[in-house]
Parts: structure tokens; C-alpha cells; sequence
């Protein structure tokens, strides 16, 4: 078994311990359809995976040591709550195009707020920067061995919630979640097939793992908005997500859509759209899915109301 795996697993089994208090333990739950379930991590504290990460790595620094980050979305949201829960002084970069609401939300739990630059890109070189000067603790979304093993406590619970799983899919960003949670299985549960869900309109890790090294590609618009954008190029998930993932599926944005309805639809589940590119890639393996026991992962239900209630329930 590859050592980055067993390694990556194994500090896993350490942050869950660390980060036990400052989360929520999400379900598993059934779908309204045999053999399939999801987990829930649209339940999660801040409505999202993010939090377990950014916790992870709270949890391990000295007390004293300063934090920054940077995100207007997801990760802003679950580093802030962390940092409120551990007791931490955190600063978070955001741009200054960030929507009010979640500007707000950020600032409700206490943290310093940096505003700069006009999208969120220089918002990260700016808090990269600081960190640099400051020599403060940089906060990556996905690229920092304990933010890995913080997502990858999702696949430690599921190990306990399913007797076996025999697929399990996961929406792919810059990686952080797909490779802490597909470490996990392999170490536990080789047997069980990771398949990565990408974005058609923005999929520049499925094209690094292709071609064995990172790459630039378009990043249009999509759904799965949470799980656009590049990757560093000294990333540390494409290595990692190229030992774990069996199968990666690519889903166009009426494939999201349709998924995204279906979830709405069949199951009274609101969720962002990276979650339903999760589930759109379970849709598009079709027959190879049947009599296996299948699993979801609902990254988060973090949406844009008015336009995924628009969307979703037509």
C-alpha cells in the first residue's frame, strides 16, 4: 500500500480526536431507492465539510501561533467557526466583490476580516503574502497535510456507519476532500471504489491527474460553483488522488442540474451544486451501479437560495 496513503490515514485517526468536540458527527442516510445512501455533510456545523479541515489544523498549531486564511465561501465560513470553537485568533482575507451575506456571516464569529482585491484568487496571494511578513500559519483550502486528514474523518465515519461500501462518490475540487476521505477507504476498505466526480465547465484536477502533472484549464461557469477554480502547482492532492481514485466521471451542467432536481425532487434534499455533481456522476454510471451498495457524498447545502430554489424545483 502506497506510504502516502497509510500516512494520510493514519493522522486521520489522530485529528479525529482533536477535532471530535468542534464538530458534527454527520448520518448516513438512505435514499428513497435501493442501495443508495448519502452522507450528509449539508448537515454539518457550517453547512459544509470545510470546518473539519480548517479544525484540524487549529488543533495541531501552538497556542499563541497566528492564523490566516482565505475564502469567501465554504472554507471562510468553516475556518471562522473553528476559530471561534478552538479559541483561536484567526484573520481571513476575502475579496472585496464578497457578497454582503457572507462577509456578515464570517464577521459573526469574531474573526478579523481583511477585504482585498477583486476576486478571490488575490485575496490568496494577499493572505499568502501576509503570512510570509507575519509569519503566521497559512490556512490552505485543500493543500496542507492536516487540512487533508481533518476531510478525511468524513471516511473514518463512514467506515462505522456502513458495514460495506462498494462505490463512493465525491465531487472534486482542489482535492483536499476526495484525497483525506479516498486515504481513509483504501487504508480500511481497499475494495471500495473512489470515483471522482469533476465539473465539465472547471475540472483542472481530473486533467492533472490525466496527464501526471498540474494544468491550466478554462474555468467556466458551473453549479458546483464550490468546487471551481486551479490548483496550486506544488499541490499535494494530486499525488494523493491519483493513488486513491478508481474512476473519475466528468458531468456537464444539465447532468448537474438533473441531479440537482432529482435531490429536490425524490428526496426533499436542498444542496449546493458540488454536492449534486456527486450525485451526477452516480446517475451517469447508471447500470454499473446496480446491486452495489452506493454512496453520495452531499459535500454541503451552502446555495445561492433564490437561484438553486429556482433551478432545483422547476
Amino acid at each position: 500500500m502506497n506510504d502516502l496513503i497509510l500516512a494520510s490515514a493514519a493522522r486521520s485517526v489522530r485529528v479525529r480526536r482533536q477535532i471530535q468536540p468542534h464538530i458534527y458527527e454527520t448520518p448516513l442516510l438512505p435514499a428513497r431507492r435501493d442501495g443508495l445512501w448519502f452522507k450528509a455533510e449539508n448537515f454539518q456545523l457550517t453547512g459544509s465539510f470545510k470546518i473539519r479541515g480548517a479544525a484540524a489544523v487549529m488543533s495541531a498549531v501552538p497556542a499563541g501561533q497566528r492564523l490566516i486564511t482565505a475564502s469567501s465561501g465554504n472554507h471562510g465560513i468553516g475556518s471562522a467557526r473553528a476559530a471561534q470553537s478552538l479559541g483561536r485568533k484567526l484573520t481571513v482575507v476575502l475579496p472585496e466583490s464578497v457578497v454582503p451575506e457572507k462577509l456578515a456571516k464570517i464577521r459573526s464569529y469574531g474573526v478579523e476580516v481583511v477585504l482585498h482585491g477583486a476576486e478571490t484568487g488575490l485575496a490568496e496571494q494577499h493572505a499568502q503574502q501576509l503570512a510570509r511578513e507575519t509569519g503566521a500559519r497559512y490556512i490552505s483550502p485543500y493543500n496542507d497535510p492536516e487540512v487533508i486528514a481533518g476531510q478525511g474523518t468524513i471516511g473514518l465515519e463512514l467506515l462505522e456507519e456502513a458495514p460495506q461500501i462498494d462505490n463512493l462518490f465525491i465531487a472534486m475540487g482542489g482535492g483536499g476532500l476526495i484525497s483525506g476521505i479516498g486515504a481513509v477507504i483504501k487504508a480500511f476498505s481497499p475494495a471500495t471504489r473512489i470515483i471522482g466526480a469533476a465539473a465539465e465547465a472547471s475540472q483542472a484536477l481530473a486533467l492533472s491527474m490525466r496527464a501526471g502533472h498540474v494544468v491550466e484549464c478554462d474555468h467556466l461557469d458551473t453549479l458546483a460553483d464550490a468546487v471551481a477554480g486551479g490548483i496550486d502547482d506544488d499541490t499535494l492532492t494530486l499525488p494523493m488522488a491519483q493513488a486513491v481514485v478508481d474512476e473519475v466521471v466528468t458531468c456537464s451542467e444539465p447532468e448537474i442540474l438533473a441531479a440537482l432536481r432529482t435531490l429536490a425532487h425524490d428526496e426533499t434534499l436542498l444542496v449546493e451544486g458540488a454536492a449534486a455533481l456527486a450525485m451526477a456522476a452516480f446517475h451517469k454510471l447508471g447500470t454499473a451501479t446496480k446491486g452495489k451498495t452506493n454512496v453520495v457524498l452531499l459535500c454541503g447545502g451552502n446555495y445561492d437560495g433564490p437561484k438553486i430554489r429556482a433551478l432545483a424545483l422547476q
